[in-house]
């Protein structure tokens, strides 16, 4: 796949892509023979990966820590595993932050939504 097809499959822009590329969040990318990059399903699979740990608010420097690690092999299991637990907990925290937000806007909407009702009630007359 060509860095224009995966942009669209992926929703980020080609500067993005080659900057992951540049920094180590996905392997180096083959080219072909003029030179144009040329993305595998296994290179999709790690930007998916990446990604999906930016969406969940992993921090760059994080994935790359955590990919270089993995680049190390099996000895570093244990310290990816600590990596991935510590941004579970980040992402639980965040999640409960975000539904009390979403509780409070629900009580705010149903405060609008009772003090209209009298209003329209008064102007059908």
């Amino acid at each position: 796949m060509t860095i224009g097809e995966v942009s669209k499959k992926f929703g980020l822009s080609p500067d993005t892509l080659r900057y992951y590329e540049r920094i180590g969040l996905i392997p180096r990318v083959n080219r072909n023979e003029s030179g144009i990059r040329d993305y595998t399903e296994e290179d999709c699979k790690w930007i998916e990966f990446v990604k999906c740990m930016r969406s969940a608010g992993v921090q760059v420097e994080t994935l790359v820590e955590y990919v270089t690690l993995l680049q190390q092999g099996d000895e570093t299991i244990e310290a990816r595993k600590q990596i991935l637990i510590e941004q579970r907990e980040k992402l639980l925290s965040r999640i409960e932050e975000m539904k009390k937000a979403l509780e409070r806007l629900n009580l705010k909407i149903k405060e609008y939504e009772t003090k209209l009702v009298p209003i329209e009630n008064r102007l059908k007359r």
